[in-house]
């Protein structure tokens, strides 16, 4: 251990023998100057207790390394810390920081200089090293570092005081399998432990004596770091620790450990257990995301979960309470399929109530559990399940049992990442994502007054051709579905408010919606194909040249990036209409088009010149910016045909590259209502003919924008009464959807239905 001490005066020194010398000296921290349970009595013997006090004064400040920690047979006496700080032999080392002495306030002011180096007394100055124990030489009573190959553990969990305490078996080389318990305070300080495999090192252990066997427990200045135990992996060390020691000789360790490990069998051939591979009375662990949790009782949580991959036995449905589940509702029928939900028992429901949406988990000994399967907490609308599968963690830490949030640069999360983008985003636009795409629930801005539409305000007119009479709100949820029909009503509240969250990016091939992409995201795109900008060799009907990046100020720095151009359109000298754009930023993309009609942002990638992912635009066109859908594109650098073509667009653009182009849409939730009932209503297919704006336009112009802001601002005042609103005239269409659960449910769409802007004054309009 190293710690920063500074020194009272040194008790005499004791001759023992004609050439050996013992020195006691108090050390208190510097943050307290008093002594007290902060001070310490450091015992030194030999050369260094005569060179210690020969060199240090009183008030220096040393660092001391290399000590062994005893019990202090003077504490009742001196009240200071029950422990006392040993140094002798080759390992003792004390380093000496001499305080500078206070300047005279008269005399003038000094030049700032470095601190003073530090000094060694008795010893020339040298790196920390540490001696490492095989498991196999361990005695009794003596504290060593170690390091091991873990072959079983446990979570930390709650002691019957106030620890958190860890228990692990660890083996190396000698084939001894050592038992460690670690009780720290704080979880953060006990090992980062993911699987059986890991190695760890640890500083500061005490070997006892325990049940016929050597085990290791954790002293004053423990420390521990992990590292995975996979060979090629990463020599990551895992630590809360904000400094540590770690040079070549611990990675040649590590990588020697993992080499043995592998070659003994001591890493399982599967650490977890996929969904799809699950069986019937089987105990596994399982890596997974968590999705969305909820209280079944006090002694019992509800974990949905998934991991990209499906069942092959009938899960167990568990029905809860919309408003206390936390995170999404329902899914998609398809992603509903692959969802797992694990019922977790005792003392695992305290670390559940910390767990978020999201979050990558590991749970340990998780059971399947087949046959009927009755859930705590049952209500009405829970049935009993006969033959389904249900999976429950049971409480205790038998066997490992427990729940640990991995970090998302694990190996085992980037393989998890895989399976789960190899499945579609649950973003297919039906009925269902509908009802649950928003996140906030609807205002409440007063009670209906009734009021007639002969003397009330209309802000909207239909447009279909639909002979058909009006009727009520409470007439509609009475009636068929499947039909279309006339409403007349007023806007109680709509979502979302924020206008970008409106904005959507549609598929009309795999009808998936998704949102746009924020320009930080996109950004970090931009940024990282940047750095790829090496050399590639472009396809023979591009030619290469370099232009100046657009510069923030006039005395910066120029900068060249590399562009591509079609010969075809050289040819034609049409050089300004499309250009392959290489290592720029998002930033100069943005300055640069003004200056070029289409722009495709390009990187190199093993040699060759493609395309960016598709998270980010594949073509900007002045200020708007295109998108391809992931799914349902295949992209690939290919020569545009421009022959014969007046205007290069995006949908020429996206066919010659192979991409399926998004479109822009505006998705928004009404909340309508009139004397006799509310009704929540969708509009998105329709949105561009009731705004009078293109969701495009939306997504590039403030003008657009503003008119959207304006429109809503009329139809719902902030603040204003439900009296003060217009009445709109609608046409809804009338379907009939499946939500998460399986349930039926009316969905409701507005269509050929356009926005006017209401008179300034009460007229009585006549019917639309």
């Amino acid at each position: 251990m190293t710690e920063i001490i500074t020194c009272m005066p040194p008790h005499p020194h004791l001759n023992v023998g004609s050439s050996f010398f013992v020195l006691f000296c108090v050390c208190f921290a510097e943050e307290d100057s008093q002594a007290d349970a902060s001070s310490i009595n450091v015992v030194l013997m030999g050369t260094l207790a005569k060179d210690f006090n020969q060199a240090v004064n009183q008030g220096d400040v040393v660092v001391a390394s290399g000590f062994t920690v005893g019990k202090s047979p003077t504490v009742h006496k001196d009240k200071l810390h029950p422990c006392n700080l040993l140094m002798s032999g080759d390992n003792a080392c004390i380093y000496v920081f001499r305080l500078p002495p206070p300047r005279d306030p008269t005399s003038p002011p000094a030049v700032k200089r470095g601190p003073a180096p530090s000094t060694e007394v008795s010893r020339p100055p040298k790196t920390q090293k540490y001696t490492y124990v095989g498991l196999g030489d361990l005695k009794t009573g003596s504290v060593v570092n170690v390091y091991g190959v873990v072959v079983f553990f446990k979570q930390p969990f709650k002691s019957r005081g106030t620890d958190f305490c860890s228990s692990l078996k660890i083996t190396d080389q000698s084939n001894q399998k050592i038992g460690c318990t670690i009780f720290c305070d704080k979880l953060e300080d006990h090992p980062k432990i993911f699987k059986i495999g890991d190695i760890v090192r640890m500083h500061r252990v005490k070997t006892q004596f325990f049940n016929d066997s050597i085990t290791l427990v954790n002293t004053f200045g423990f420390s521990v770091v992990t590292f995975d135990g996979a060979v090629g992996a990463n020599v990551e060390p895992r630590t809360s620790s904000l400094s540590f020691h770690f040079d070549r000789e611990d990675c040649r360790t590590v990588e020697e450990l993992r080499s043995w490990a592998a070659r003994q069998a001591v890493i399982p051939s599967v650490s977890t257990t996929p969904l799809s591979a699950v069986q019937p009375k089987a105990y596994f662990d399982l890596t997974c995301q968590l999705l969305a949790k909820a209280p079944i009782d006090t002694t019992c949580t509800l974990l949905r979960v998934w991991d990209g991959t499906r069942c092959p036995h009938t899960l167990l449905k568990v029905i809860v309470e919309p408003n206390v589940m936390v995170g999404p509702t329902s899914f998609s029928i398809d992603r509903e399929n692959l969802i797992a939900n694990i019922l977790v028992y005792d003392n695992h429901v305290e670390f559940a109530q910390q767990l978020k949406p999201g979050d990558f988990l590991r749970i340990y000994n998780l059971r399947a559990i087949p046959g009927s399967s009755k859930v705590p907490g049952l209500t009405s609308s829970q049935s009993v399940e006969v033959d389904h599968l249900a999976f429950h963690l049971h409480g205790g830490t038998a066997f490992g049992r427990g729940i640990r949030v991995l970090p998302e640069n694990s190996p085992d999360i980037q393989e998890l990442k895989r399976t789960i983008k190899a499945f579609p985003e649950d973003d297919e636009l039906n009925d269902s994502t509908l009802l649950e795409i928003w996140g906030t629930p609807p205002e409440s801005l007063g009670d209906v007054t009734a009021e007639s539409s002969t003397d009330s305000l209309r802000a909207s007119e239909r447009n279909c051709t639909h002979d058909i009479e009006p009727v009520t709100l409470s007439e509609l949820k009475r009636s068929n579905l499947g039909r279309v029909h006339h409403v007349r009503a007023q806007l109680r509240s709509y979502k979302p408010h924020r206008l970008h969250q409106a904005l959507k990016l549609y598929c009309s091939k795999c009808t998936s919606m998704q949102d746009i992409p924020d320009d930080e995201l996109v950004a970090h795109l931009f940024l990282e194909a940047s750095k790829e900008s090496g050399p590639c060799s472009p396809p023979p009907w591009l030619l290469s040249g370099q232009i100046d990046a657009p510069r923030d100020n006039p005395g910066s720095l120029k900068q060249a990036l590399t562009v591509h151009l079609s010969s075809q359109l050289v040819s034609e000298n049409r050089t300004k209409e499309l250009i392959f754009l290489m290592g720029s930023t998002l930033e100069e993309t943005r300055q640069l088009v003004s200056g070029y009609q289409n722009i495709i942002p390009v990187r190199s990638s093993g040699g060759h010149l493609t395309l960016l992912d598709l998270s980010a635009p594949f073509l900007f066109r002045g200020r708007r910016k295109y998108y391809g859908c992931r799914r349902c594109s295949e992209p690939a650098l290919r020569e545009l045909c421009a022959e014969g073509v007046e205007l290069i667009d995006e949908t020429i653009i996206a066919k010659a590259l192979g991409i399926q182009l998004l479109q822009y849409v505006l998705l928004m939730a009404f909340e309508v209502q009139d004397p006799t009932d509310t009704l929540e209503a969708f509009l998105w297919r329709d949105a561009k003919s009731f705004f009078g704006v293109s969701p495009e336009e939306v997504a590039a112009s403030q003008e657009a924008q503003n008119c959207i802001h304006q429109t809503m601002d009329s139809l719902c005042p902030p603040g204003g009464s439900t009296g003060e609103r217009p009445w709109l005239d609608l046409c809804l269409m009338a379907s009939r959807t499946e939500d998460g659960g399986g349930q039926k449910q009316p969905c409701y769409q507005i269509c050929h239905t356009a926005f006017t802007k209401p008179p300034s004054t009460h007229s009585d309009p006549e019917p639309a």
